[in-house]
């Protein structure tokens, strides 16, 4: 009987931790996946953040090309996050050309707010074209 247990215990254990795993797994997504963000718009912390993403850009592109036409930021349209080793964030971000061209960007940028240090890691016009599905 002392061997019976001995071998329910560890299995018993083995269940609630799967248990717990899945259920938190099913609240918030998965561990390290991303999430969409919602009420991007409203959200200043990630306006702040997109309007971060292409002053840097246009920091980047004076310093290396000499380029004067820069891009102004109007706003975030949407956001995903995933935890990293801080949290990524994927924005899609219209902005507006040098011509006056309203474009879509999609820029990944890891903040870690531990450190207070965040970093533009991509910043791309992005590949979707339907500026009027945000508007």
């Amino acid at each position: 009987m002392a061997k019976a247990s001995f071998f329910l215990i560890p299995l018993f254990l083995l269940f609630i931790l799967a248990l717990f795993s899945t259920r938190a797994a099913t609240i918030e997504g998965l561990v390290g996946g991303r999430t969409m963000v919602k009420d991007v718009k409203t959200n200043k912390e990630l306006q702040d953040l997109g309007k971060y993403c292409v002053e840097e850009y246009n920091r980047k592109q004076q310093h290396t090309a000499r380029i004067t036409k820069l891009l102004t930021f109007p706003q975030v349209v949407e956001a995903e996050k995933q935890v990293v080793s801080g949290i990524k964030y994927y924005l899609k971000i219209s902005a507006t050309t040098y011509s006056g061209a309203l474009k879509l960007f999609d820029a990944v940028v890891v903040v870690k707010p531990w450190v207070d240090t965040k970093e533009l890691l991509n910043f791309a016009p992005s590949p979707s074209t339907k500026i009027k599905q945000f508007w």
